[in-house]
């Protein structure tokens, strides 16, 4: 006996075309002649749902929404004692988003035809190609023109672009660690939830409730994630650049195998 598959696809009949039954219930469903006393109101709906289903101006808009406040989050928490010009800010932010965008609609469009938890799975990685343009866009002076490293007490050796790259991708390591329990455990917990019929009568509590337990997960994992590395980085003086290094020997000889910076978050 054909049978509904569990996996929705908006493209593909509901019932499995492999077999007699399933394309009689196919076939059945859409020539029902019911359809022509249906009220101009609930077609629109169910249009409307269609339309809403294959999710690319949804998609596009709020990951947008989201790369812009990711945008103003990673400049306020920058590296303060390297300034960043507006065309910069500016820069940076087209490329995040158009980033988020393109892995967004792109693997959106590659996903048709697989489960549905794998589609589910594609915000995340969105968020995980934008934070790793976002965040050393926003803070590409340091890059550029390093960040100040100290020895152990604080006194400062110089500027260092290793240094600021070694903070940045920690900062980038954090942030998508921060966002993976609730884009990829999220999914999975909803997908299976979905399946029970009491889920499927309070569809409208779907939302919410996704809302409420991904602000959960970040509850423990925004402190968590921020905790991964200390504040207060480390470089090894070997690992330094070459000018940097040897000025810093001329000085103080081998009394600073480490120099010290803040990575920001």
């Amino acid at each position: 006996m054909a049978t509904v598959s569990l996996g929705f696809n908006i493209d593909s009949p509901r019932w499995d075309q492999s077999t007699f039954v399933g394309r009689l219930k196919h076939f059945l469903n859409i020539t029902d002649p019911r359809t022509v006393l249906v009220p101009e109101e609930e077609l629109d709906r169910a249009k409307a749902l269609v339309e809403g289903c294959r999710t690319v101006p949804a998609v596009v808009f709020w990951q947008w929404v989201n790369q812009s406040f990711n945008a103003f989050v990673n400049y306020t928490n920058r590296n303060a004692a390297s300034p960043i010009s507006l065309r910069q800010i500016g820069v940076a932010y087209v490329t995040a988003t158009g980033a988020a965008l393109a892995t967004a609609v792109g693997l959106n469009l590659y996903t048709k035809r697989a489960s549905p938890l794998v589609a589910r799975w594609v915000p995340f990685a969105a968020v995980a190609a934008a934070n790793c343009v976002n965040i050393p866009m926003m803070r590409q002076q340091e890059i550029i023109n390093g960040i100040t490293v100290t020895d152990e007490n604080n006194n400062e050796l110089g500027r260092s672009r290793r240094a600021a790259v070694k903070g940045i991708a920690q900062v980038v390591l954090s942030r998508i660690t921060m966002a993976a329990p609730g884009m990829i455990i999220l999914p999975i917990i909803m997908e299976r939830l979905e399946k029970f019929p009491f889920m499927q009568r309070i569809r409208v509590l779907h939302g919410p409730l996704q809302v409420l337990l991904c602000g959960g997960f970040l509850l423990f994992m925004v402190p968590a994630a921020c905790a991964l590395f200390p504040q207060r980085c480390s470089l090894a003086l070997a690992d330094l650049e070459v000018e940097l290094r040897d000025s810093i020997m001329a000085k103080h000889g081998d009394k600073v195998p480490y120099v010290y910076f803040n990575k920001g978050l």
